[in-house]
């Protein structure tokens, strides 16, 4: 930090007590009805929170008269960060039924099987949201389609206002959300999320990130995420404070958008803060509201120069859709540190002995000299209770509870002073701007090509956050990879999703394999593209375009994983 200090230093505030604490989402709402502070923005249009459950309760109250008894209450929302969504996740709280972000970035035969599996009752969606559907056999017919952008919309909301109430049987059990995430194996999973569970999270978040009353929150995050609804919505909820929608995340708009709202607090991913800071400086960047955010994955370099730039602190924190409350945020933490283990509970084992790993010892770029033996699986050895499964995918469960203890899927280590590191994912996870990727899709996108005999799809760091996807593809003797009009066939590809065509492609007449005709996949994942064979790089946005990598493209790559202090990262 240089010129420019933070507008305040969040450090968390204490809990509300227990005995104080309202048990769901649906009473939180209630609680703020007569309540003129505002609730929500959304460019130059605001409802106070009294507005916003009264909104909530009209589409209650619809849903309600559409409900089919007979089968699970659940609600799919495929719309922009809008009113509307806000609106309807009320709405799931108040009538006792469970919404279904749908992701707008999945497409084909991923999304139909996606939502289908979720039996959703009801869609909410738009003329956008439409198309993305259309031809699709999500298990919904179209009279069940709520089309929010045509007349008979509005009509049907205000005909359905009422006095809020709830369900008497809500309780803090009553499931709320299904948010998708992707495991190990490829396939679709919707993490279970009760009332309970969210407004448990929204008293720690409050009090973990310094939420107020007086906060402004602007939510560019997708609300399909649990990112923006676990650690903004429900937070925003929690203290009263004010929720300020942005549509879709963009770099360009994102300082005019906090500075018109006024915001003082939000949430990214650390992709994110990277396009923010890539933007041209302006000479009064420091001069915007905003005090603090929360997030994952943004680099400490980066952190530090969005507080330099903007005088705003950025928290880093572990988290995911399945559970949280592992890691407890400490200021002595270094940069590139979670924080420390919450409870006693929170280990870093050996998957396979279930023994704790070593300490790690780290060189000065922070790399672990010993990660044979200090890199282990992140667990929580008193977690398996409070995990609430997935929707009928039992396979998925088991795998998340083993011998009696709730294991992430992440990587961790722990250093000498006991500070917790996240050092990756196990199995076929790509970490893509904080959306798991499968690379098992990615592969069989790849082998339906007529001339890629194999294909290995898996994650190579990003020189920023996260990761990006690499393939290694294996093509006949005698073809080129222009041959192949690679870019073309991936865009054809429609259940391949925005994120999972591969940055990197390496091109080989013979990869390496076992002696039963495998790839050695760790072993092309360990060389990624640094390989002496060709690889082909996809440089900037839209459609996949692909240009030859050169050795001095490999080392200025390099150079910027130095600059952001990611070198050790590097395999």
């Amino acid at each position: 930090m240089n010129a420019i200090t933070a507008k305040k230093a969040p450090v968390g505030r204490p809990q509300v007590p227990a005995e104080e604490r309202l048990e769901t989402i649906a009473d939180l709402l209630l609680a703020r009805l007569g309540d003129e502070h505002p609730g929500l923005l959304d460019g130059d249009s605001s409802w106070t929170w009294d507005e916003v459950v009264r909104e909530s309760a009209a589409r209650a109250a619809w849903a309600e008269e559409l409900r089919d008894p007979e089968r699970p209450f659940h609600i799919g929302i495929l719309l922009d960060n809008q009113p509307e969504f806000i609106f309807w996740l009320g709405a799931a709280a108040l009538a006792g039924a469970t919404v279904v972000g749908i992701n707008s970035t999945r497409s084909g035969d991923y999304l139909e099987q996606e939502v289908r599996h979720t039996e959703l009752q009801l869609v909410v969606t738009d003329a956008s949201g439409d198309t993305l559907l259309d031809g699709l056999d999500i298990g919904v017919p179209k009279d069940r389609f709520l089309r929010t952008d045509e007349p008979s919309y509005a009509e049907q909301v205000a005909a359905h206002a009422c006095e809020p109430t709830r369900r008497p049987e809500i309780d803090a059990k009553t499931q709320m959300l299904l948010l998708f995430t992707s495991g190990t194996t490829g396939a679709s999973k919707a993490a279970r999320v009760s009332q309970g569970r969210l407004v448990g999270l929204g008293y720690q978040n409050t009090a973990k990130y310094d939420v107020r009353r007086h906060d402004i929150s602007y939510c560019s995050m997708p609300l399909f995420h649990g990112n923006a609804v676990m650690g903004l919505w429900v937070p925003t909820l929690t203290a009263g404070g004010t929720v300020a929608l942005g549509r879709k995340f963009s770099a360009s708009r994102f300082v005019d958008e906090v500075r018109a709202y006024g915001a003082t607090y939000f949430t990214y991913v650390g992709k994110a803060i990277g396009y923010v800071l890539g933007t041209p400086e302006r000479p009064d960047d420091h001069t915007i509201a905003l005090t603090h955010g929360f997030g994952t994955e943004a680099s400490p370099e980066d952190r530090a120069r969005f507080l330099e730039r903007f005088g705003a602190t950025l928290l880093e924190s572990y988290g995911s859709s399945e559970g949280a409350g592992m890691v407890a945020l400490d200021p002595a933490a270094p940069t590139s540190a979670l924080g420390r283990p919450a409870h006693d509970g929170v280990k870093v084992v050996d998957p396979e002995s279930r023994e704790e790993c070593a300490v790690a010892e780290l060189d000065e770029h922070g790399r672990v000299l010993n990660a044979e033996l200090a890199v282990g699986e992140l667990v929580n050895t008193t977690g398996a209770a409070a995990f609430e499964g997935y929707w009928k995918n039992p396979e998925a469960d088991a795998e998340r509870v083993r011998h009696g203890w709730y294991w992430t899927g992440d990587l961790g280590f722990l250093d000498d002073q006991g500070f917790l590191y996240f050092a990756g994912r196990s199995g076929d996870w790509i970490r893509v701007d904080s959306e798991n990727i499968s690379a098992l899709l990615t592969e069989r996108a790849l082998r339906r090509h007529d001339d890629i005999l194999t294909a290995a799809a898996f994650a190579v760091p990003d020189p920023r956050a996260g990761d990006q996807v690499m393939a290694a593809v294996e093509i006949p003797e005698g073809r080129t990879f222009e041959d192949l009009d690679l870019g073309a066939f991936l865009a054809r590809q429609q259940d391949l999703g925005t994120k999972g065509a591969p940055r990197f492609v390496r091109v080989s007449h013979a990869l390496p394999s076992t002696g039963s005709n495998k790839l050695r996949k760790k072993e092309i994942q360990l060389d990624g593209w640094r390989t002496g064979d060709p690889v082909f790089w996809w440089v900037g946005r839209g459609e996949p375009a692909y240009e030859p990598m050169t050795e001095a493209d490999k080392a200025t790559l390099v150079a910027e994983f130095d600059a952001n202090g990611r070198r050790r990262f590097l395999p």
